[in-house]
């Protein structure tokens, strides 16, 4: 894999989320936006170093620019993991310091790492000695009762030390024990001031504003006070949201007119990943949402959903679904 963009243009990018942005999922959203920063879903250091590289790691050039998210708390093996990541082409290394499952605390990583801001420091000075590659942080503004902007300042200077210049910061804090990472998503309130505040007492860091936005208007409106937005579950839901970024937010014409032709562009890798041996259900349960409260897109979802998971099905089952909806 190649082609390193630079700069890296973080003005809007979608979340990495477990199960949803896999290579599948970001392939769909390059035919909407191709300016629009990607991010793998979240992939353990432990994972790369000793488990399938190839199936967690492997991508479409396409995909570009296209970040990888990792997960870990060991500067060893974090740094190794960077320099494998290199080596298959991604633009950007992200460490997940906000995840608040109860798997990821017991392998002590994601928000749980935000108590140990050294730990998070030496990780990112780690990988960052590892590869050319940007070094950056998604965190939460706080955990548990340690939420007050105090914290969230310490934590971001000691990592900025590191030299870590671009984090992503979801304005929520995480509730490690009692709530589930839903509840998480949902529960703990919005505090968007404290990344604004972020922003404003770190000048030379690139601060991105991530949790709960899910409008053009609302991402202008968080650009005037932040360097980028993070769009997490709205591009899932209705990845069509996505169509106006590159004119509207990048000066870049759209790749692609409409939904249809989307879809119709999509066929062709449904068809190539089907050659390669992956059913179409692992591909075609990410573009469920492309039409998304327009007419026919129940029929086109309920298609989809009842035979997408067939035994016998093959690509056909998209173009068929295509048909139930009036150009």
């Amino acid at each position: 894999m190649s082609g390193h963009p630079a700069p890296l243009n973080r003005r809007l990018s979608v979340a990495p989320m477990m199960d949803w942005t896999t290579r599948d999922f970001r392939y769909l959203c390059r035919l909407i936006t191709r300016q629009t920063l990607l991010y793998t879903e979240m992939v353990t250091a432990p994972a790369i170093l000793f488990g399938p590289r190839d199936q967690l790691l492997g991508f479409d050039a396409l995909e570009h620019p296209l970040a990888v998210q990792l997960g870990g708390s060991d500067p060893v093996q974090l740094a190794e993991a960077a320099r494998i990541c290199e080596g298959y082409g991604y633009d950007e290394i992200n460490l997940n310091v906000g995840c608040p499952s109860d798997r990821v605390q017991s392998g002590r990583f994601g928000a749980c790492l935000m108590a140990d801001p050294d730990l998070v420091a030496e990780c990112v000075a780690a990988m960052a000695d590892a590869v050319s590659l940007p070094v950056t942080v998604k965190s939460r503004i706080g955990i548990d009762d340690r939420d007050d902007y105090a914290f969230l300042h310490t934590f971001v200077d000691r990592v900025r030390g590191a030299g870590c210049r671009s984090f992503t910061i979801h304005a929520r804090k995480a509730i490690l024990s009692g709530l589930s990472p839903k509840e998480n998503r949902d529960i703990p309130p919005l505090v968007y001031e404290r990344a604004y505040a972020v922003r404003r007492d770190f000048p030379d860091c690139e601060i991105i504003i991530n949790g709960g936005i899910r409008s053009l208007e609302e991402i202008r409106e968080h650009l005037d006070q932040v360097d980028g937005v993070m769009i997490g579950r709205e591009a899932y839901h209705n990845p069509w949201f996505l169509h106006e970024a590159d004119p509207l937010l990048f000066g870049s014409p759209a790749p692609s007119a409409d939904r249809h032709a989307v879809a119709e562009a999509f066929l062709p890798y449904v068809e190539r990943r089907f050659a390669e041996g992956v059913h179409p259900k692992h591909v075609l349960r990410h573009i469920l949402n492309l039409f998304q409260a327009v007419p026919g897109a129940r029929a086109f979802r309920r298609h989809l959903s009842m035979n997408a998971h067939k035994p016998e099905a093959t690509p056909e089952v998209l173009r068929e679904a295509l048909r139930l909806v009036p150009r």
